[in-house]
């Protein structure tokens, strides 16, 4: 279960990234008290110091927190790791926009012009271009921290099928140098001053080296992806899945997977703390959204049985602290908590720093009989 951009303090390499003190959790903590009794009961607060979130004597669950190996603070990067993929280097972002020879070459490939071409928050970006696009019919081009090539267009204005083959040209066309972890399909509907995106965003990603969802496919487990984690591994694995509308939607799927899936892997992105709070730096909308979690929690673990194992993680940080100039994703050590109903917990529950979030694929690629060629598994510290 990846809280995508939930992270918990700035890794030792922060100040390559501009990124030194940011803190997600750790700001949000000391905004205001968070009341996130699951999440402390299962050892939250012993990972690091968090104000008014005490550490628990007797966590429920085995706490540590892993580190990025990879260069990169986004989305695909943490993803990948996970699933054991080490990159390189980080795929290319655009904090001054694409080349314009790019752009120039993309409009004559869809045969219109475009509008935007920056960064920008994907709400506000259609507060200030969604009017001009209905009048024209030029699709919005945008990014933002991440890696990601983004064009949003009204349902009505360009038809989605019309909107996925513009991403699909733009896909083929970013590779080299400006090959982008992902593009993004944002349809939207609406008026001026009411736009509201649609479910049927869709996410062309980068097709990903041999990873742990490879390894589970050719074992025969089962896998199935909550959120974007269809897209994020390009479909790689993933026996079925199941796109979200919001964090309480992807828990009413995760719930429902578990009676459908008695076997194998789910594997869940819950994107609201990223996509709504972090990158818009709404602080308060960020620790409703961890306290909505947190009570949609109780019930999950109340459900799961002897035989499972959750794993809640993230992905990188986004601070939404007002206090930092920018609204990117922050290179930060991610949480990491091991739920087994049935463990008996000792001494040894602090499963300490991770080198690298591939820990967490080798755990589950080793629960399932496989072996992945990076991380460290901590499967046999989980009694």
């Amino acid at each position: 279960m990846v809280l995508d951009s939930v992270g918990i303090g700035e890794l030792p390499d922060a100040a390559e990234y501009g990124d030194v003190g940011r803190n997600t959790l750790g700001h949000i903590a000391q905004f205001r008290p968070l009341a996130l009794p699951n999440l402390v009961r299962l050892g939250l607060g012993n990972i690091a110091p968090l104000a008014h979130l005490d550490p628990v004597q007797a966590p429920a669950a085995y706490f540590g927190k892993g580190a990025t190996r990879s260069p990169g603070k986004d989305t695909t990067t943490g993803h990948w790791e996970m699933a054991g993929v080490w990159l390189d280097r980080a795929f290319p972002v655009y904090p001054h926009g694409f080349p314009r020879e790019l752009i120039e070459r993309f409009e004559r490939a869809i045969g219109r012009p475009t509008l935007g071409n920056k960064p920008a928050s994907g709400t506000e970006i259609l507060k200030e271009l969604g009017a001009e696009h209905m009048r024209t019919g030029f699709p919005i081009v945008y990014t933002s921290g991440d890696s990601v090539f983004q064009i949003a267009a009204h349902e009505e204005v360009v038809p989605v099928p019309e909107l996925y083959r513009m991403c699909e040209i733009a896909r083929h066309m970013l590779d080299g140098p400006h090959r982008v972890g992902r593009v993004i399909a944002r349809p939207f509907t609406g008026t001026p001053g009411n736009f509201t995106r649609t479910a049927r965003r869709h996410d062309y990603a980068v097709d990903p080296p041999k990873m742990m969802l490879d390894v589970l496919a050719a074992r025969g487990v089962p896998v199935f992806g909550i959120g974007k984690i269809h897209d994020i591994y390009n479909g790689r694995g993933v026996e079925n899945y199941a796109t979200t509308k919001n964090n309480r939607d992807g828990m009413e799927k995760l719930r429902e997977a578990l009676h459908n899936y008695p076997a194998g892997l789910i594997f869940a992105n819950l994107v609201d703390f990223d996509m709504l709070y972090g990158h818009r730096k709404d602080v308060e909308g960020f620790a409703r959204s961890l306290e909505e979690f947190d009570a949609l929690l109780g019930p999950f673990l109340s459900a799961l049985t002897s035989s499972d194992l959750l794993l809640i993680t993230a992905d990188h940080g986004c601070d939404p602290d007002p206090a930092w100039p920018t609204t990117d994703h922050s290179r930060e050590y991610v949480p990491i908590l091991g739920y087994r109903p049935a463990s008996h917990r000792a001494a040894h529950a602090n499963l300490g720093v991770r080198a690298t979030l591939a820990d967490m694929g080798q755990t589950v690629t080793e629960n399932f009989g496989g072996a992945l060629e990076h991380g460290e598994s901590f499967l046999t510290q989980l009694e």
